[in-house]
Formats: structure tokens, sequence, C-alpha cells
């Protein structure tokens, strides 16, 4: 039963996503006036499909993924009639500016999309204190013996800007295990440097390393607070996708440890255990990282798309259509490709665990 739901969300949470995501894409090109074929929720083979004018609105069998086709977008010249679309209706003919605005407002409204859900979780719910500060520190562990202080806020891990707490957890996480630290701390308007070098301990079987900090998690409430908490964290998850980008292309991180289908998955049914609040949150998590991801100049996706058009206006005249279209072609295979060896890599993990 529990599998049950947690697919029920999954599809509701990727769904969403997915249609906020297309519907960006969507109303910018009917109000530009750009003939849209098909505005389409899911993957692979319909499973219902209805017609209001000259679209195409449908469902299919595969809840990753979506598309809003758009005529000039491969080569298309006859709506589903058979009739000739206008060359002033197509993608190509719009100018630079209203092209521009169809391909990026899909991530756009994503972001739109994770800023309402954090704004009103911090204003409903209330907002988690996201401050660097030093909450708690345990006696006899490492940061109290270095000299770290309660109140302590930690403006840098090994030389990294820290600005919330959620980035001293990251940057903590990518730590060599046992290796030793170094903390810049605020106090009193100073800065004071510390290497702290965490203890290992054994519990529940597992070997651990511990700092011996807690960070701030009191909930605040109002207006203020929980604008405060929407600009703190999609900051925060902005710098965790930049920097893991930067890890995977130095390769300091294994593709291996990218999440895709099935991971999120798996993460969908811890979210629902912690209540609705936590799978909002998640759902804006996810939002972001498809609105960051479409954003990436890699072919096939909505940034090697603006990316080509800036090349476009560059050279002062049109690409090549045909090499336009094969360039994404690759593009979508290569990424069709790291999905398949994602999800497959995340069904193994998931069967050893």
């Amino acid at each position: 039963m529990d599998a049950i739901i947690t697919l029920i969300y999954f599809i509701i949470i990727l769904g969403v996503i997915i249609l906020v995501h297309e519907f960006g894409h969507f109303f910018f090109a009917k109000k530009f006036g750009v003939f849209v074929h098909e505005f389409s929720i899911g993957m692979g083979p319909k499973i219902w499909g209805k017609r209001k004018g000259e679209t195409e609105y449908s469902l299919r069998a595969v809840p990753i993924g979506g598309y809003c086709s758009l005529a000039g977008e491969d080569g298309e010249e006859t709506d589903e009639d058979g009739k000739k679309i206008p060359k002033n209706r197509k993608l190509f003919a719009k100018t630079g500016w209203q092209r521009f605005i169809i391909l990026v407002m899909g991530a756009g409204n994503n972001f739109i999309l994770a800023i309402i859900l954090l704004f009103g979780l911090g204003l409903f719910v209330g907002s988690p204190n996201m401050d660097p500060e030093v909450r708690e520190l345990t006696k006899g562990y490492p940061m109290e013996e270095a000299g770290i202080q309660k109140g302590d806020m930690i403006y840098s891990v090994n030389g990294a800007r820290t600005r919330t707490s959620e980035d001293i957890q990251v940057r903590l996480s990518l730590v060599k295990p046992g290796s030793t630290v170094t903390f810049v701390v605020e106090r009193d308007g100073k800065k004071y440097t510390y290497k702290v070098t965490p203890v290992e301990e054994e519990k529940e079987g597992q070997k651990k390393y511990y700092y011996g900090i807690t960070f701030r998690t009191k909930m605040d409430h109002g207006v203020l607070n929980a604008l405060k908490f929407t600009f703190n964290k999609t900051g925060a998850l902005i710098r965790q996708m930049i920097l893991v980008l930067k890890l995977l292309f130095t390769g300091s991180l294994s593709v291996n440890r990218l999440g895709g289908p099935v991971a999120i998955y798996s993460t969908v049914g811890e979210a629902q255990t912690y209540g609705i609040a936590s799978l909002i949150q998640l759902t804006a998590l996810l939002s972001i990282n498809v609105g960051f991801i479409n954003l990436l100049p890699f072919p096939a996706v909505d940034g090697g798309r603006i990316l080509l058009l800036i090349i476009e206006k560059i050279k002062g005249k049109p690409l090549n259509s045909k090499v336009e279209n094969a360039i994404n072609a690759v593009g979508f295979i290569l990424l069709m490709i790291l999905a398949l060896y994602i999800t497959c890599h995340d069904i193994i993990t998931l069967v050893l665990k």
C-alpha cells in the first residue's frame, strides 16, 4: 500500500513540475502567435488526447518528461489537417527576444513554482532558520575543544564561503572522512580561524565522524521570515547544483552519485513519512533542479537552444537548420544514454540495499 501511495505522489509531483515547465513555453508561444502542434504531459504512447483549436492536449504513458511541440522546431510545414502553416507562425520567424522568452520561461516557471511553494511553507508552516550559526556544542568534542563558541557564525569551510547552515553541511559532506577541516568563524565583528579534526565513533554498527556541533533549527514566523527563508533556500539549492556541476567536470564527483527517476521515487517515499510539508519542499527542490538543468548550455535542452540563438545573433544570420537539428538530436541521444545509465545504477543500488 505504501508503494502505491508513493507512486501516486511521485506521479503528481513530477506531473506538476512538468506541467508548469511546459506551460511556460506554451503560454508565451501562444502569446507571440507561434503555432502549437501538441502540449503533452508524459512521454511514450498516448493514453489520452483532445484537440482544442489548433493544439492537441495529451497525456502519455510514461510520467517522466513532456513537451510543447512548436511549428518550425523540426521543419514541420503543415498542421495536423494537412494545411500549410504560415511562415510567420513558426518559431524561427519570431524575433530574437520573443524566441528567448519562449525558450527560457519553461525553466523560469520552475523557479517561480519553487519560490511560491517555499514562501507558502514559510508563511503557513514556519520558516526554518538557516543562518550558519553554531547553536549548540557538544562538550568534549572537537569543535568545542578547538575553541569555537556557541553563537559563532561560520563564515567559511576549507576556504569555501558558507551563507547558510545547508552550505556548511554540504561542504562537510565533501570532506575526506577523518581529515582536518579549516573553519573561519565570525564573532563580535571579527574573524577567527580554527582547524578541527572530527572524532570517529561507532553507532548502530556504523563508523561515523563527529564534530560535535548543532545548527540553529528553530522555526521563525511572519512574512519577512518567510521571504528570508525562500531566498536562502533557493540560493542554497542553486549553489549546491553549481558545485555538483563543478565537481562532475573536475572528476571529483562520480556520475554514480547522480539520481534518476528511481532515486526520486525512493526520495518521495522517504519524504512522505515526514508529512505534506516535506513533500512540498521536495517538489520545490526538484522544480529548481529541473529549471537549472534545462538552462545548461547543452544540446537538446532549453539552454542549448538559447546558446544556439545567441550564436545566431552574434553571427547576424540564421544557423543552418539541418546542423541545428543534428546537434539537438545528438544531444538528445546522449541525454537518453545518461538517463538510462543512471536509472540502471539506481535500480541496482535499490536492489542491493
